[in-house]
């Protein structure tokens, strides 16, 4: 029996998280990738301490569901691999930070210094 929340209760329903992005590797790939626009697949390695072979996976994985674009080109002869987010993975993003930031609202639990 599922009962729709309360006004007076907050919605904390796991499911409003996209999944795709919640992984550590997806999650700080995008928020880089938003912060520069696009980035070398080294760069971005790099930046965000992953290893080539996790970072690859994850990054097929956002470009199977349209929310990076990888884009190949050459550069001295040698052959250049950068990514940048798609508006469907900015509009992900954002909606995915909105209900994040829901669930972190009135946390009287938690007190930071």
């Amino acid at each position: 029996m599922s009962q729709e929340p309360s006004k007076e209760k907050k919605d904390y329903n796991h499911q409003l998280l996209d999944k795709m992005i919640h992984a550590r590797i997806r999650f700080a790939a995008l928020a880089y990738l938003l912060s520069v626009n696009e980035a070398s697949f080294v760069e971005l390695r790099d930046s965000i301490r992953a290893t080539d072979g996790n970072l690859s996976i994850h990054l097929r994985k956002l470009e199977a569901v349209g929310y990076v674009e990888c884009i190949k080109s050459f550069e001295s002869r040698k052959p250049l691999t950068s990514y940048r987010v798609t508006e469907t993975g900015r509009e992900a993003f954002i909606r995915h930070r909105r209900h994040f930031d829901m669930f972190c609202e009135d946390l009287t639990g938690l007190q930071m210094a």
